[in-house]
């Protein structure tokens, strides 16, 4: 039995130019950091033959090639196997389509489960990037490659990602003092809308690949954004930090007009008025998330609660994805 466990994720600034229709043109910068909520795959052998796959749904299959699950399918292509004899199970934390990127997640589970099955090794760069060559690359998802990096490495990190699609990425330099209050003001409410980041994402691509200048615009001052969150947590001055999230989301809704809707604008001005200096959306947009950092998060906490929203409270993960059980 092999158990691996991967961290889901919130976007702290410059989310949307992990892209590779943007950062291939333009280069791509952002810092993300992995949060305590996670998803698990189990793999073990079982005494028949064909395979057990267990997620949202649950099949079996006797060829790789008939698994209807498309990341389960092209994971298992990678180790050749010709007659299947293998269960695999998933669970997680916090179900899919929150913003939280739980498929980036799930796949690097995934591909460190079965490395582990099969005793081979994978280091964290090469889990990101093995991660995003079958999401990106072999199924074409319009996503980016934000979600596998962090969910492999973990902690709070900043990522730059080039025109020659290699990524680099470093541990951002926080005081403790700064490591705390972040965890104690960074409050996320679930806003009880779940959906699909691939239309929002898919969007965006055309766009970006079609040189919009809207488009473009946008995402260029997303990324400078994203630098100026990194100047403004390592400089432990979170009362800016907020602020640049705020500044984020208005330019994050120009986007898409799926990026937003009334109740969640609702809500975020509501934030705004008790406690919170500034908030977003987590994920592509559109539901799931809506993460605020506060000033007064008690006060906050009271009156999302009041508005019926559920709260998630988390703290960072530093270690990445990794093996949990190996027996």
């Amino acid at each position: 039995m092999i158990i691996a466990r991967s961290p889901l994720r919130i976007s702290l600034g410059g989310g949307g130019t992990d892209l590779p229709s943007y950062y291939k043109q333009h280069e791509g910068f952002l810092v993300s950091a992995a949060i305590d909520k996670y998803i698990y795959v189990a793999i073990n052998k079982p005494f028949n033959k064909g395979g057990i796959f267990r997620y949202s749904s649950m099949e079996n299959a006797q060829d790789v090639d008939s698994i209807k699950h498309p990341i389960i399918r092209e994971a298992l292509k990678l180790f050749d196997e010709k007659n299947l004899q293998i269960e695999i199970s998933s669970m997680a934390d916090i179900p899919a389509g929150t913003g939280l990127g739980s498929s980036g997640s799930f796949t690097t589970a995934l591909l460190k489960a079965l490395y582990t099955y099969n005793r081979r090794y994978l280091s964290q760069q090469d889990l990101a990037e093995l991660a995003c060559f079958i999401e990106i690359e072999k199924l074409k998802e319009p996503i980016g490659k934000q979600d596998q990096y962090i969910a492999s490495v973990g902690g709070v990190s900043s990522f730059a990602f080039h025109k020659d699609d290699t990524v680099t990425y470093s541990a951002l330099n926080l005081p403790s003092k700064t490591l705390y209050q972040l965890e104690d003001n960074l409050l996320l409410f679930f806003t009880g809308f779940s959906r699909s980041a691939s239309e929002i994402l898919k969007d965006q691509k055309i766009r970006s690949d079609n040189n919009e200048d809207e488009i473009l615009n946008n995402l260029h001052y997303t990324k400078d954004l994203g630098y100026k969150s990194k100047k403004a947590l390592e400089e432990g001055d979170l009362i800016s930090f907020g602020e640049l999230m705020h500044e984020h989301w208005q330019h994050k809704k120009n986007r898409s007009s799926n990026m937003s809707n009334q109740k969640i604008n609702e809500w975020y001005e509501l934030a705004l008025k008790n406690g919170a200096i500034g908030g977003k959306v987590v994920g592509a947009g559109g539901g799931g998330f809506l993460m605020f950092m506060a000033n007064d998060p008690e006060k906050l906490r009271q009156t999302m609660n009041k508005e019926g929203l559920e709260e998630v409270r988390f703290r960072f993960d530093f270690e990445g994805t990794k093996i949990v059980l190996s027996s």
